[in-house]
């Protein structure tokens, strides 16, 4: 009996009327790829603020976001950050315990706060903006000019790409 596949000869799928559909090799998929490199990038960058500051991708995306912004509520931030409700929810309480945000209740939406950062939480994240800084340079280090403008040319528009697709399904 011949085995299904091997690693070098991935396994064919059928797309109708007898004809293999070519295989998916991962190692060319570019939303794997992305993934890939948006989750080392990521891993890499925690590392930095996990052992100075003890603070986890969600605890740090809450905070940048809130410091970019100055004032927000959770779900601004959710869809700023995509991030779903839950990981929010838990950056924020942990944040707060910390005392590095604090909430101001919306008086037109008693549902609905507004995020800002304490004192403690500006001082941190004043420390934290240098090192994420320092992070992207490095990871542009070997672009030169012309090709960190076609990288970012390219992300935005796969960002304009999947946000019409989004707009058009919904």
């Amino acid at each position: 009996m011949k085995p299904l596949s091997t690693a070098s000869e991935p396994l064919a799928v059928h797309g109708g009327a007898d004809e293999p559909s070519p295989a998916l090799r991962l190692a060319t998929f570019m939303p794997y790829r992305l993934n890939v490199l948006a989750t080392v990038i990521s891993e890499g960058l925690a590392q930095l603020y996990a052992e100075r500051f003890l603070l986890d991708i969600p605890g740090w995306r809450v905070l940048a976001t809130i410091g970019e912004f100055g004032e927000i509520t959770a779900k601004s931030i959710g869809q700023h950050a995509h991030m779903n409700k839950v990981k929010v929810s838990r950056a924020v309480a942990d944040l707060e315990a910390r005392g590095w945000i604090e909430r101001q209740q919306n008086p037109d939406d008693m549902r609905e706060s507004f995020l800002t950062l304490t004192v403690e939480g500006q001082r941190n994240y004043r420390e934290i903006v240098p090192l994420a800084h320092s992070y992207e340079a490095r990871l542009r280090a070997n672009l030169n000019e012309q090709e960190q403008q076609i990288f970012d040319l390219v992300i935005d528009k796969i960002l304009a790409s999947v946000s019409a697709r989004e707009t058009h399904e919904n």
